[in-house]
């Protein structure tokens, strides 16, 4: 397996292992990744063993950086082989990030059968690259064969966390267990896990209007703004407004919504649209290749959710948001329209392709 630089890279690539071993617990997992990244902390904390290339991405911010990248790459392609060599899989899955450039084009090249997961609705280069001599592409959103000549391409979502789809409550319960009350619309506002300035903002800019119309706002702030927000006592005056630095039960906090405020990664997206609530996505601007207001128009085309741009919030949000909150048909037909991306059963889906290809192999 292989995959990172960010948890919409390392999350699918962990959730299809787990799926893996739970139908074959006698199977060897080796993951490889990037050495730095996030990855090399998160896969073990799953329970599987992690080798690090030296691998960096290309930096268009300080061009001087990329002087050393020529042999990084090499030496990456070399420790790939290595490893690939001691570890003698029978596939190699890749779901995108540096590392797994090195990693699954010396597995093809080893004979090796290799399987691609895109999260995105604009592919990153690293699995359009690799997807050329793949077995198989498996992607999050539909349409995607222009990206992939010649590979088969399969609609089967992003693997989420599972006790988001075994978790989710009736909405009047998941409020009462917040304390909240359940007759007044409640609003869920996140901004990924490191939380979002540009949301955090769009709030305080309109805290009386959200007070005045008696919405309730369950508001993850994230670490960098979680104090100065939680001190301000004019934000935190009684129960309607819940201020949290992080939330961890994801599945209540989707439970009780009746609307949610949320950036646009692949796999905050994925999770929405299991949780099938209307959404106002605001897609954070500087994601490699714009590629999260990419999957926010992806939602909008198919009126399955509203969407901000970073730079508009000031002028924007407050009137779209009402638009969603004012209008309980535009929220049902948006909640109808997200059940076409609900892809709630997709490491099985994912599994169940790859498991076919390498028995036809044998």
């Amino acid at each position: 397996m292989s995959g990172g630089g960010t948890g919409g890279h390392i999350f699918p690539a962990v959730a299809i292992a787990q799926e893996i071993q739970k139908r074959f617990p006698g199977a060897e997992f080796l993951f490889i990744g990037a050495n730095g990244k996030m990855e090399m902390e998160k896969v073990p904390q799953s329970g599987f063993k992690i080798e690090g290339l030296n691998i960096a991405g290309f930096d268009r911010g300080n061009l001087l950086k990329n002087i050393g990248l020529p042999f990084k790459i090499i030496s990456s392609l070399m420790k790939a082989k290595k490893i690939i060599k001691d570890f003698k899989p029978d596939f190699a899955v890749g779901t995108g990030g540096f590392a797994s450039g090195p990693a699954l084009y010396i597995a093809a090249k080893m004979g090796i059968p290799t399987f691609i997961q895109e999260q995105n609705s604009l592919p990153g280069k690293t699995n359009v690259f690799n997807a050329k001599k793949a077995k198989a592409v498996f992607t999050a959103y539909p349409d995607m064969e222009k990206f992939f000549h010649g590979t088969k391409t399969y609609f089967l979502g992003n693997p989420i966390r599972q006790n988001i789809i075994t978790d989710l409550i009736d909405k009047d319960l998941a409020k009462e267990k917040l304390g909240l009350d359940k007759n007044n619309l409640t609003i869920l506002s996140v901004g990924g896990s490191l939380g979002s300035r540009t949301l955090n903002n769009g709030w305080k800019d309109n805290f009386d209007k959200l007070k005045e119309k008696d919405y309730q706002l369950i508001w993850q702030t994230g670490k960098t703004d979680f104090k100065e927000i939680s001190d301000n006592q004019q934000l935190t005056t009684n129960n309607q407004i819940q201020i949290k630095e992080f939330i961890s039960d994801m599945a209540l906090a989707y439970s009780a919504a009746d609307v949610i405020v949320s950036r646009a990664g692949a796999i905050a997206i994925s999770e929405l649209a299991v949780a099938k609530k209307p959404v106002l996505l605001v897609p954070f601007p500087f994601a490699a290749e714009d590629h999260q207001t990419k999957n926010a128009l992806t939602l909008v085309d198919k009126n399955a959710a509203k969407m901000v741009k970073d730079s508009e919030m000031k002028d924007e949000f407050w009137n779209t948001l009402s638009e969603i909150c004012e209008n309980e048909n535009l929220r049902k037909e948006m909640s109808n329209n997200l059940e076409f991306f609900a892809k709630p059963k997709a490491a099985e889906g994912i599994v169940d392709e790859i498991i076919k290809t390498v028995q036809s192999k044998l």
